[in-house]
């Protein structure tokens, strides 16, 4: 199964996708983290990812960049946390390629059991920004685009609510 799960800030989607991805049946289970931890707000973030999922089996795999370097056992549960991070690490960080995201995650399509994907709703608030950040916007509803496409389920979380955009309503 591959899942998209989607939402505004703080709304409820890494606890979900955590709790859904316990309950799958995989290999191994990856969280694959690819926030920078570059202030305090940033680490206590982190904190409370690794509390929610504490006792839950999830492998912790560091990746900020290049997506494919993170190594997945075949059959796995893969939890990738989060497309707009990854994007923006990719897009402004030394080093980084945006083009090299889709075809790690196309890998991962083939190869894992179930793949749930966590991104965000960033297009809503109506405010105008500057061309690199519209770029970035641009970018990252293309790539939610090509995942919900590719997905058998989107589900958005609306005050820490599942609602079924695309396919069934996965049990978390």
């Amino acid at each position: 199964m591959i899942a998209l799960i989607t939402g505004g800030s703080g709304c409820g989607k890494s606890v979900y996708a955590e709790q859904l991805g316990a309950r799958l049946m995989g290999t191994a289970r990856h969280y694959i983290a690819t926030m920078r931890v570059c202030d305090e707000e940033a680490e206590n973030r982190v904190r409370r990812h690794r509390a929610q999922r504490a006792g839950a089996g999830y492998a912790t795999i560091e990746c900020p960049l290049d997506l494919a370097s993170a190594r997945v056992a075949p059959g796995s549960v893969v939890l990738l946390e989060d497309v707009p991070n990854i994007l923006a690490n990719e897009m402004f960080e030394p080093g980084g390629d945006a083009s090299r995201i889709q075809p790690a995650l196309e890998s991962w399509m083939e190869t894992c059991a179930h793949l749930l994907i966590v991104t965000n709703d960033v297009f809503s608030d109506g405010v105008r920004y500057d061309a690199l950040t519209m770029e970035y916007m641009r970018r990252l509803a293309e790539l939610n685009a090509w995942i919900a496409a590719r997905a058998d389920s989107v589900t958005e979380l609306v005050f820490s609510l599942p609602v079924a955009i695309k396919g069934a309503l996965p049990c978390a």
